[in-house]
């Protein structure tokens, strides 16, 4: 790590020269007033989240749109014009949640291909974003593998080589398109990336180095990444059973970025582990507010984040019907296909049929899973179908899958505690043991409180 940080020192001390400025200049112009981190270094934002122009993110994209919309009316052949709509509505997207800008931004996209079929890098990286969306990877490496043969160094086709071949589980060409990216330039998103292949592979101490280098590198104003990086890296600390660390990223990303939706999630969740439940509920409302008028890609959980709550009060009405809400969402996200414009998100559906435990549910949560995992085999689909095999009976199989998962190299307590269950209704009560151990030492918090907020906790290893 140390030669990899020496290859980055010009970025480094870019990042440590903007921490000072402060320091250096209030006692020249004691007027001027730079707002302090609330998280110290290295987890803590060292720029102002309210920069120019970052303050309402959906009116500066509601401008940005309206601006490309316009010059399409003014000129309709114009591919370029066009691309940079469809970059507008994939933006909006990103930062909104609702699938109906994926859909746009798909249009927009095609028609712009259309008018300028060669060279238009950013129509198909559009489109191959909008695939990923879709859970079509294979399409999304198709496309961005295009735009490479012409430009070898695309940003945007390398990162989602990277994001693409970690959820089909190919974790060796994510790092070859990872380590591409950081090669070309260290910047804060190519590092993120590059730890989250670290973090699959299971190789956790670099993981955190790079997460760590990939905030010293950060730059003002992209307070989109600077939000994303600590929610992962908040991730990465909550399945270690670091909570206070956890909580305390995912609070400087809502600093950054107020109501982002995953900060938002992820820190319901922990304060749902905590035990926390108001303050979870509260937490989950504001993903989902009473105001809403469109859905978004984030209401399933939000609402099987709110039935959680409830099971774990006790309160399994209340908990039956936003479960049944949520499948009715997850429903009809799946019923159009891929190719028919569907987000739909079948491991998801197939996890809350498998909550519901009802033999019709798990029969159906095993077909899903079984057709999801020709698509992606990163180790979160591999657990779940060895759970779904495992409750339709098939221990064998779910054995087989849930060591694929393993092999993998994800520390996930989880997946470890599964493995356990799988191996003691094997008879295997040794191996059960060796999983029990690893779980623990992944997570040394994980109790019978996190196994219940993870829908763990009606089974148990008996230890």
């Amino acid at each position: 790590m140390t030669s990899t940080v020496h290859k980055y020192q010009p970025k480094i001390f870019k990042a440590l020269w903007l921490l000072l400025i402060p320091t250096l200049l209030v006692p020249i112009f004691p007027f001027l007033h730079f707002p302090s981190a609330k998280l110290a270094a290295p987890y803590g934002y060292p720029f102002s989240p309210s920069l120019p122009g970052t303050d309402d993110r959906r009116a500066n994209l509601e401008a940005e749109i309206t601006f490309y919309q316009e010059k399409v009316r003014q000129n309709p052949q114009s591919g370029l014009n066009l691309a940079s709509l469809a970059q507008s509505y994939l933006k909006m997207a990103k930062a909104t949640g609702e699938s109906n800008w994926y859909l746009l931004a798909e249009q927009a996209a095609k028609r712009s291909l259309s008018n300028l079929p060669f060279n238009n890098h950013s129509a198909a990286i559009v489109l191959a974003r909008v695939a990923q969306a879709r859970h079509d990877f294979t399409e999304a490496i198709r496309l961005s593998q295009q735009v490479l043969k012409l430009q070898p160094r695309n940003d945007n086709a390398l990162a989602i080589l990277v994001t693409s071949n970690l959820a089909m589980g190919k974790l060796s060409e994510a790092k070859i398109a990872a380590d591409a990216l950081v090669n070309k330039i260290p910047t804060q998103s190519s590092l993120t990336l590059q730890a989250l292949v670290l973090t699959a592979q299971g190789k956790d101490e670099a993981a955190i180095d790079t997460f760590k280098l990939a905030l010293s590198v950060e730059e003002p104003g992209e307070i989109g990444s600077s939000a994303s990086t600590r929610v992962l890296l908040g991730q990465f600390y909550y399945k270690h059973g670091q909570l206070e660390l956890a909580e305390q990223l995912y609070q400087e990303a809502l600093r950054i970025l107020p109501r982002y939706p995953l900060a938002l999630l992820h820190l319901a969740e922990l304060e749902t582990r905590k035990g926390n439940y108001q303050k979870a509920a509260s937490l989950y409302a504001q993903v989902l507010p009473n105001n809403q008028k469109t859905s978004t890609i984030f209401d399933h959980a939000v609402l099987r984040g709110q039935a959680r709550i409830k099971q774990l009060q006790g309160d399994t009405l209340a908990a039956s019907n936003l479960l049944n809400q949520a499948e009715t969402l997850l429903r009809q996200e799946n019923a159009a296909g891929h190719t028919n414009g569907s987000f739909g998100h079948r491991r998801e559906l197939a996890r809350l049929l498998l909550d519901k435990n009802r033999p019709q549910d798990i029969a159906e949560a095993l077909s899903l899973m079984q057709a999801e995992v020709s698509i992606r085999r990163d180790a979160q689909t591999l657990d779940t179908l060895a759970w779904a095999l495992f409750r339709s009976g098939r221990v064998k199989e779910a054995q087989e899958i849930i060591q694929e998962a393993v092999r993998l190299g994800t520390q996930d307590g989880s997946i470890f505690y599964r493995a356990g269950i799988i191996a003691k209704a094997l008879g295997n009560q040794e191996q059960a043991v060796s999983y029990e151990k690893l779980a623990q030492k992944v997570d040394p918090t994980f109790d019978e409180q996190a196994r219940r907020t993870l829908g763990l906790g009606l089974e148990s290893l008996g230890f």
